[in-house]
């Protein structure tokens, strides 16, 4: 994600940090060669290409925008509800970190072993919903958080996150075993256990369901013909400035397309895609700091304007 800063006018005309040109400028470029040549056969042999009414691409051009505002605006309805889901998990993990520190019987070794390890296994279910979002190895932000007795049935897991939550919610069943606390209070605890299933739930089908390919490739399709039909309707009234005029309209239109694109997907890399890494890192340290321990990572920095 781009670390919000506020440059100047001048400086927001011709940054990169964030903008999506380094992604489109083969495009742009295409367009305005294309222009360029077209320019350049107009004003060589000017009875070239008839001058055509601008009437076709207005409302091509009016259409376009519609198609792309709406997929935008579906793409960023996805990444702004991944966002608040990551929230709602900062939320849970911290209440439930409180309740189990605050409701478990600490009075008894076995008291704190079980909340050491409902805490852990809280920050072991973070990193490992990160890591299936992103569909990367787990093993080392997680492993020192799972006692070794289930590293080898964790490792065969086909879903982690979920198997982590039975280890929490197995856990919670021996503590109302060894009358560690009172089942009202389970009660509430499992309730935040449910909330993380939700949050589970939710991430993934974000994840596993994208917008529709025809519709996304309809908009592709459209985006194309359309800024390769502009030159020859603007070459006859605009002439030398063709290509530049071509080149501007081509950076908005597929400047959306590819913005689209990136927002659609809200759990990867990409600058505008969330900071699941820094999420998960500020919860450990939370959970961690929680618990009492005073060795705590580092936190997640931003790098070059981008924070992951």
């Amino acid at each position: 994600m781009i670390v919000k800063q506020k440059p100047s006018a001048i400086k927001l005309l011709f940054t990169l940090r964030g903008s999506i040109l380094p992604k489109v400028y083969p495009q742009i470029l295409l367009i305005s060669l294309i222009s360029a040549f077209i320019t350049n056969i107009q004003h060589g042999f000017p009875s070239s290409f008839s001058s055509y009414s601008v009437a076709p691409f207005t409302l091509l051009g009016i259409a376009l925008s519609l198609f792309l505002g709406f997929r935008n605006n579906a793409s960023y309805q996805r990444w702004w509800e991944a966002r608040g889901l990551w929230g709602q998990l900062v939320y849970d993990t911290r209440s439930f970190t409180r309740q189990v520190l605050s409701y478990i019987d600490d009075g008894s070794e076995d008291g704190q072993d079980s909340q050491r390890r409902l805490v852990y296994l809280s920050i072991a279910f973070t990193h490992a919903l990160r890591h299936r979002l992103r569909d990367s190895a787990p093993w080392k932000d997680m492993e020192r958080f799972v006692e070794p007795v289930y590293h080898a049935s964790m490792q065969q897991a086909q879903n982690l996150p979920d198997y982590l939550l039975r280890l929490l919610g197995k856990e919670l069943g021996y503590c109302r075993q060894q009358r560690l606390t009172s089942d009202l209070m389970l009660q509430n605890m499992d309730e935040r256990l449910n909330s993380m299933t939700v949050v589970l739930s939710a991430c993934e089908r974000i994840h596993s369901t994208p917008l529709p390919f025809a519709y996304t490739l309809l908009v592709h399709r459209t985006t194309y013909l359309y800024c390769f039909m502009l030159p020859f309707g603007l070459v006859s009234s605009l002439g030398w400035v063709t290509p530049l005029i071509c080149g501007v309209i081509a950076y908005t239109f597929f400047g959306l397309d590819a913005l689209s694109e990136e927002l659609e997907e809200p759990f990867g890399l990409a600058a505008n895609q969330l900071p699941l890494t820094a999420l998960s890192r500020n919860i450990e340290i939370n959970l961690l700091e929680a618990l009492g321990e005073t060795e705590l990572p580092p936190n997640i920095m931003a790098k070059n304007g981008y924070l992951q």
